[in-house]
């Protein structure tokens, strides 16, 4: 069965701002804290976890008119996963980032949902802490 998780935050930065490091699949492990590394080769990205587990990811989407990217853990563990990164420009000079997660089995929606919310907390807190954490 599929559980889903998803979260929000309004960031203090324009929609631009965020999705330069939001949408950078190779810059994930600035903004996720149990992520150290990501390296890109085409559609495909692997991960490098705090524990040292490597986990191979295709990106399926990544539309920069939208401020969308999608991609799917490649790894045996799920029968079926899809995380969806949504920037969405408020139309003030912030942004609503929406990070979704889709898992079999379910509870790995909740495992990487607890993630994916402390990553969007540290997202906010980089780009409105750091004014040129965009242009790193």
């Amino acid at each position: 069965m599929i559980g889903s998780v998803r979260h929000e935050i309004r960031i203090r930065r324009s929609a631009d701002d965020v999705w330069a490091l939001a949408g950078d699949p190779a810059r994930l492990h600035e903004w996720f804290p149990s992520i150290t590394s990501s390296a890109v080769e085409g559609t495909s990205r692997v991960i490098t976890t705090r524990a040292g587990l490597s986990m191979p990811e295709e990106i399926l989407v990544n539309d920069p008119l939208q401020r969308r990217f999608q991609y799917r853990v490649a790894a045996p563990v799920f029968v079926h996963h899809r995380g969806t990164i949504d920037v969405i420009d408020l139309g003030d000079g912030t942004c609503l980032a929406i990070y979704g997660t889709e898992a079999d089995p379910r509870t790995m929606a909740i495992v990487i949902g607890a993630a994916s919310r402390e990553a969007l907390e540290e997202l906010r807190r980089r780009l409105e802490l750091d004014p040129v954490a965009e242009e790193s």
